[in-house]
């Protein structure tokens, strides 16, 4: 068996462990953003402003997954989606592969700049997005829906192990992977403003020293709901210093899901060698994994589990 991809393991029994691992993998990530949605809809508590952005990542990740569950499950229940009679499926597979894997980019991206905007008080800006949610929703599909469209035009979808995407690294690694540690870097810069912001807040808060610095409105809390416990307020330091470190698990993590599929894809793409199979595995681990991830990160918490608690009291009643 041959395919144009590195990626994509020669031997059909390799190609069977993988298509297992990576099905097993997207499911979980399914059940992640589903829970990101299903929440959103049931829980009231969960609708602010930040959490319909949180929403709009869970509909890309849930999507992403989806996709990926097809492409698997064919190839581990014996159909071969790279055979040329499936050329247009595994077209449109990677089609929808680069629009949802690329889109979760935007939509954290997204997040942070109108977390910061609304924390640091930019009144006119914040107040735009707030107002203007239609524009923030179409801006991730308009950009994602078009660089995928002329990634299948200009360069066309291959086989790429467990789906379809592009078949060369160095695309890969020019359209996806240096505009995403972009938005990376980008986002580290923003949540560790913040974290510093807070954590002076914090400190100022603590000393009982008079607050020279902006401290967080309430209405600003409500907006993005970041806290998992009680709204915080301006007089209190705890959540200050709780959402200080938090907000660096956001950039931490998502940084951290993408170094081995950079290093695979640099290492293949300079080389023209196959990483290890173990390797290829990981890497394709750590792609699909992000919706499972990100709804640990923004959607398994306190305030949804009260949510959740609360709902189902409701029912019994």
């Amino acid at each position: 068996m041959e395919h144009a991809a590195l990626s994509a393991p020669i031997q059909m029994e390799s190609e069977e462990i993988l298509s297992r691992i990576i099905l097993v993998v997207s499911i979980a990530s399914m059940v992640g953003s589903g829970w990101i949605i299903i929440s959103f809809l049931v829980i009231p508590s969960l609708r602010t402003f930040r959490h319909q952005l949180i929403l709009g990542l869970g509909i890309s990740e849930f999507l992403a997954a989806s996709n990926v569950v097809i492409s698997a499950g064919l190839n581990t229940s014996g159909i071969e989606i790279w055979n040329p009679s499936l050329k247009t499926f595994c077209g449109f597979n990677g089609l929808m592969a680069q629009t949802f894997l690329v889109q979760t980019d935007y939509w954290i991206l997204s997040i942070a700049i109108c977390t910061y905007l609304i924390l640091m008080d930019y009144v006119h800006a914040a107040s735009w997005v707030q107002n203007h949610k239609t524009a923030l929703w179409c801006i991730p599909w308009g950009l994602s829906i078009l660089w995928a469209v002329l990634g299948l035009v200009v360069v066309g979808y291959g086989y790429a192990g467990g789906w379809c995407w592009f078949t060369s690294d160095r695309v890969r690694l020019f359209v996806n992977f240096i505009p995403r540690w972009t938005i990376i870097l980008v986002i580290l810069c923003i949540y560790t403003r913040l974290c510093l912001f807070l954590y002076r807040s914090h400190k100022a808060l603590s000393s009982d020293q008079e607050v020279t610095l902006q401290t967080p409105h309430p209405h600003q809390w409500q907006l993005l709901d970041i806290g998992d416990g009680p709204t915080p307020t301006s007089h209190s330091a705890i959540p200050l210093k709780k959402v200080s470190l938090q907000m660096m698990v956001y950039p931490t993590v998502y940084a951290l899901i993408w170094i081995i599929p950079t290093s695979v894809r640099i290492y293949q793409g300079m080389t023209g060698k196959r990483a290890p199979l173990a390797l290829e595995i990981l890497e394709k681990i750590c792609i699909m994994s992000q919706g499972f991830v990100d709804a640990i990160i923004y959607g398994f918490n306190e305030r949804s589990w009260t949510g959740w608690r609360d709902w189902l009291h409701g029912l019994g009643e």
